[in-house]
């Protein structure tokens, strides 16, 4: 692991005094320490495989075990039309119109109802988002197949997706508590006055988020090539043609995001001198982790509530690339959210600056805003 002493040794310093670097070369040397000391973590690798293994145990693992007999709704005799071998759980609905009502509400997967048409079967299937081919197949003559809501997925997997989607945003906002801890970690050792006597402040600063973000970035890179392997692996190509799009629009939005998040975990750490006070302060900014996922969980199906979550910075970076996948916003829509939490994280980190080099060297105890802006002692 990459030392403090190492780090004064780069910049040509190694006792108390004006910071020996600025600018980039000292912002890459915090960089290059924060790295190699979460890379060498077992956590951090462990972590990174699970969320690989769920990636691809949710792509593959349902077609392999499948969900039991496909459930039916049928209507008087439409149902002597299905194969006895079949093994379908059947369900007698009294009209095409109940039946209907029950494939918009997912109770039953399928609908088998007479059809006045006359076509040869004598039935019309009716179903949600894509033809149920082991109905088709139980049937003697394939019939007209009626769907209810046109898309390249199903409605469990749209679900799954959104879910993905918000789990990975927890994740990686929850990620930027590492900043907070190593700050107040330093504060707490002592090591800070070492590091700022090496580096600026607001280097340091910039050195812990740009080396966290590009763990951030790293991993949500992998995670977007993993997840068209993992989805072609389980034969889910309309699946996997609906989310490329919003996958490429996730990652910058991630990043931007992160970027905003990890400031005011900066902010979080630099304000307290200990470990255990570290919980006083970074409650408000688990807040802003938690609020956005519970929201996009509870309200993906309202489409205002998630165009108002899309140009909210704290709620964008997750919300907007939901409503890119769902077909709900436009390439501009995108664009302007991205500069929205783009301008919002900008604005942050500048703040962020100004209290973490006004509270950093403060080590006697819990530190108020007003006097980190103040930088007074």
């Amino acid at each position: 692991m990459t030392t403090t002493t190492e780090i004064a040794e780069q910049a040509g310093t190694d006792a108390p005094g004006p910071a020996a670097v600025s600018g980039w070369t000292a912002t890459r040397l915090v960089a290059e320490r924060e790295i190699r000391t979460y890379v060498r973590m077992k956590g951090f690798w462990i972590g990174l495989v699970l969320v690989l293994i769920g990636i691809f145990a949710a792509a593959i693992l349902p077609g392999v075990i499948g969900g039991g007999p496909t459930s039916i709704a049928v209507v008087g005799q439409a149902a002597d039309a299905l194969q006895e071998q079949a093994g379908f759980e059947v369900r007698t609905v009294a009209d095409a119109d109940a039946a209907r009502e029950l494939v918009r509400n997912e109770e039953v997967e399928a609908a088998v109802v007479p059809d006045a048409q006359g076509n040869p079967a004598g039935v019309r299937i009716i179903a949600l988002s894509e033809p149920p081919m082991d109905v088709i197949a139980a049937l003697t003559t394939a019939p007209p197949v009626d769907l209810l809501e046109q898309g390249d997925v199903s409605a469990g997997q749209r679900q799954l997706v959104i879910m993905v989607f918000a789990l990975v945003f927890l994740m990686f906002g929850m990620g930027g508590l590492a900043i907070a801890q190593s700050t107040v970690t330093e504060k707490q050792t002592r090591i800070v006055e070492i590091l700022v006597a090496a580096v600026p402040v607001r280097s340091l600063l910039a050195g812990k988020l740009l080396g966290h973000t590009v763990l951030a970035l790293g991993q949500v890179v992998l995670f977007a090539a993993a997840a068209p392997i993992a989805l072609r692996l389980g034969e889910l190509d309309g699946l996997l043609t609906a989310i490329t799009p919003a996958l490429g629009w996730f990652v910058p939005f991630l990043v931007a995001g992160f970027v905003l998040l990890g400031s005011l975990w900066a902010i979080a750490g630099a304000l307290v001198s200990r470990q255990e006070d570290l919980g006083s302060t970074t409650g408000s900014v688990t807040m802003l982790v938690m609020l956005p996922y519970f929201l996009v969980m509870f309200f993906s199906d309202d489409p205002l509530v998630m165009t108002v979550l899309s140009y909210v910075p704290f709620s964008a970076s997750v919300a907007m690339p939901v409503r890119l996948f769902t077909g709900e916003a436009a390439a501009w829509e995108a664009l302007l959210a991205l500069a929205v939490v783009a301008a919002t994280a900008a604005a942050v980190l500048l703040l962020a600056s100004r209290i973490y080099a006004g509270s950093l060297l403060q080590t006697r105890g819990r530190v108020g805003l007003a006097q980190a802006w103040a930088g007074r002692n």
